[in-house]
Parts: C-alpha cells; sequence; structure tokens
C-alpha cells in the first residue's frame, strides 16, 4: 500500500459522498439557500480563511519537518487564496468572512497525529476540488467569466497541494497500519463534509439525493 492507494481508496470508497459534494446542490448548501452572489464569495471565502488559519495551528506545533514545512506551505497558499477571493467582494471596508467555523476546520483542528493530519489534509483537498468546481460553474452560468476565472485558478492550485499531501503521507508513514490510519483519516474528512451537506440541504428542505 503506498500514499497513491490512500488518495484511490478514498475516491473509490467514497464516490457517492464525492459526488454529491460537487454537486450543484453543494453551493446551495455552503450558502444556506442564498445563491446571491457576494454570499457565494463569502463562502468561499470563509473556507480559504479557515484553512490557512488551521494548517498554520497544525504547523505550529508539528514535531516533524517534512510534515511541518508542507502544512507552512499549504497555509500560506490558503491565505493568499483568501486575499484572492476578497478582492471579489464588494465591500471594500469588510474582512469577507464569517465569524462561523464550518465542519471541515473544525474537525480538523481536532487533529493531533501527524499521520491523522496528514490524511487528513488530503481529504480536505479532494472535498476542495469538488466545491471549487461548482464556483467555477456558478460564475460561468451568472456571465461572469472574470471571477469563473480565479476559481478556475484557485483549483488548478489545489493539484500541487495533493501531490504534496502524498508526500507527507509517504514521509510519514512507516508501514501498511499507518498507511490505513491515514486513509481513514482522509474518509472521515469527507465523512464530515458530506454530513454538514446532507445536515444543511434537510435544514432548508432540500433532499440531498440527486434526482434520477
Amino acid at each position: 500500500m503506498s500514499a497513491d492507494d490512500v488518495l484511490e481508496s478514498v475516491r473509490s470508497n467514497l464516490a457517492t459522498e464525492l459526488s454529491r459534494l460537487g454537486s450543484s446542490k453543494a453551493l446551495y448548501a455552503a450558502t444556506e439557500g442564498d445563491l446571491d452572489a457576494d454570499r457565494v464569495l463569502r463562502a468561499a471565502a470563509n473556507a480559504e480563511h479557515a484553512a490557512a488559519e488551521t494548517f498554520d495551528s497544525w504547523a505550529e506545533d508539528e514535531p516533524n519537518e517534512t510534515a511541518r514545512e508542507i502544512f507552512t506551505a499549504i497555509a500560506e497558499e490558503e491565505r493568499a487564496h483568501f486575499d484572492r477571493v476578497r478582492e471579489e467582494i464588494d465591500e471594500a471596508d469588510s474582512d469577507g468572512y464569517d465569524d462561523e467555523l464550518p465542519a471541515i476546520p473544525a474537525h480538523l483542528r481536532s487533529i493531533d497525529g501527524t499521520i491523522e493530519r496528514a490524511g487528513a489534509l488530503l481529504g480536505r483537498i479532494m472535498v476542495a476540488d469538488e466545491s471549487k468546481s461548482q464556483y467555477v460553474g456558478y460564475f460561468v452560468g451568472d456571465a461572469d467569466p472574470q471571477t469563473a476565472a480565479v476559481f478556475r485558478e484557485l483549483r488548478e492550485d489545489l493539484e500541487g497541494q495533493r501531490e504534496r499531501a502524498l508526500d507527507v503521507i509517504e514521509a510519514v508513514c512507516t508501514d501498511e497500519a499507518d498507511l490505513e490510519a491515514a486513509t481513514e483519516a482522509a474518509a472521515t474528512v469527507v465523512q464530515v463534509a458530506y454530513d454538514e451537506h446532507v445536515e444543511t440541504l434537510e435544514s432548508l428542505g432540500v433532499d440531498p439525493k440527486p434526482v434520477c
């Protein structure tokens, strides 16, 4: 088993959940039913800001040098993403994010072990890739190609993040048990995101299952 196997295992075992997290209903849930462009941007900014703060906190107490360097690099990239999204928000005097912490960063901040963090990082990136596709699609549909291009660029950055997450897993996992722990951590992040997705949609009176 390798880091790539961790990725493929989560993709395979949680294919349905990931697919639904990449559906149009996911953006509806992220904005709690308010699909106004400004609200969509604020949801994105909130996610980027929370991710940057989370990975910064991981780097501060991470004993493994490889993991610490990668957590720091991704935190910086997420902060740059936040700044880029904030530029698109109309209200110049606003911070551009909300105080409420989404489910994923709240879960991530509860994780202590390096192996578990490495897996959870991969899970977060997998979820972010699905959500970014919806932000791109929203602004394409909103006849705003400039903002769609911003999110397309942010999504492209996730490819590099995914490779770095796999590098961390390879660096810190020394046996099958470690790789299984990383797999479980990644899958848990996807499940946490999906559970929040379902709960929010149901609270809005929307069936989370796709219409066939």
